[in-house]
């Protein structure tokens, strides 16, 4: 909860206002079964109107990645998460065979459609230096040392021999399987 309460006071933060609440506050998940939570906060154009949170709660049912077909884009940017998902979605449809999309812009990887990834080579767990966005579990596993930043062209994806994904609900999931489709 620490990262995502500093991810939403930086997004507060970044549009001008310092006002900001305890997200904690906010969350009452259901009791059975395994649940996503959506956080929503509306900004409004004028300062003197405090922003809107709204929480929602969608079941959740982990995909089963085990191909990631890589994709191009040189001018995507998502630093913020947004409700905006339109530019992932488009590149997410061109993943063919593939189970996901592996977004590579100005030659290194980034992230798939859902989650950051890392990649194992001689001991080390490697994340993107410049991940489309910096999610909050990757924040942690940075911070705990149990992962690293390095640009990663994707002519040197061959060189890794274990790939995970990493996002709040399935935190460091080591992908049994992973094929790069071109």
């Amino acid at each position: 909860m620490p990262y995502h309460q500093k991810r939403y006071e930086n997004v507060i933060a970044s549009q001008g206002r310092e006002k900001t609440y305890n997200l904690m506050e906010y969350l009452q998940p259901p009791k059975n079964g395994l649940y996503r939570c959506r956080l929503v906060y509306t900004i409004s154009h004028d300062a003197n109107i405090p922003h809107a949170i709204d929480v929602t709660y969608h079941k959740y049912e982990k995909r089963v990645i085990q191909s990631l077909k890589i994709v191009h884009d040189d001018t995507i940017e998502y630093f913020y998460k947004s409700k905006n998902r339109d530019t992932l979605e488009k590149l997410f449809s061109q993943r063919g065979e593939g189970d996901d999309i592996l977004i590579i812009k100005n030659n290194l990887v980034t992230d798939t459609s859902s989650a950051n990834i890392a990649l194992y080579s001689e001991g080390i767990w490697i994340t993107p230096k410049n991940p489309l966005l910096k999610g909050t579990t990757r924040a942690r596993l940075l911070d705990e040392g149990k992962i690293i930043e390095a640009d990663i062209e994707v002519g040197t994806l061959q060189n890794f021999t274990k790939v995970a994904l990493l996002n709040a609900m399935i935190d460091f999931d080591i992908l049994d399987t992973c094929e790069f489709l071109v």
